[in-house]
C-alpha cells in the first residue's frame, strides 16, 4: 500500500501519495496555473521537468521553487500566486 503525505495548497488540504510532486498538489487541488506574470497574466506549468521554471510558486516559505522538481513531503506548505 502507498504512503501518503497531507499537504497545504494556499491553505487547503491535500493528501498525496508520497513521491508526487508539488506541482502536482497544486493541480489536485483544482488550481489551473501557478504564477502570474508580471502583466497580471495566469501562467502554468509548461515542461513538467524543471526547464521552463513556469511552475515556480513559495514553498516552506522560499519563493521561486520550480514545483515540478520537489516531491510533496509532510505539512509541506504551497503557495501559488492566487
Amino acid at each position: 500500500m502507498s504512503k501518503t503525505v497531507s499537504v497545504a495548497v494556499n491553505g487547503s488540504r491535500v493528501t498525496v501519495t508520497e513521491g508526487t510532486t508539488a506541482l502536482a498538489a497544486i493541480l489536485m487541488n483544482g488550481r489551473t496555473f501557478v504564477r502570474r506574470s508580471v502583466m497580471g497574466e495566469p501562467r502554468g506549468a509548461l515542461c513538467g521537468m524543471g526547464v521552463c521554471f513556469e511552475c515556480r510558486a513559495t514553498i516552506n516559505g522560499k519563493r521561486h521553487s520550480r514545483s515540478c522538481m520537489i516531491l510533496c513531503g509532510q505539512e509541506m506548505d504551497i503557495r501559488t500566486d492566487e
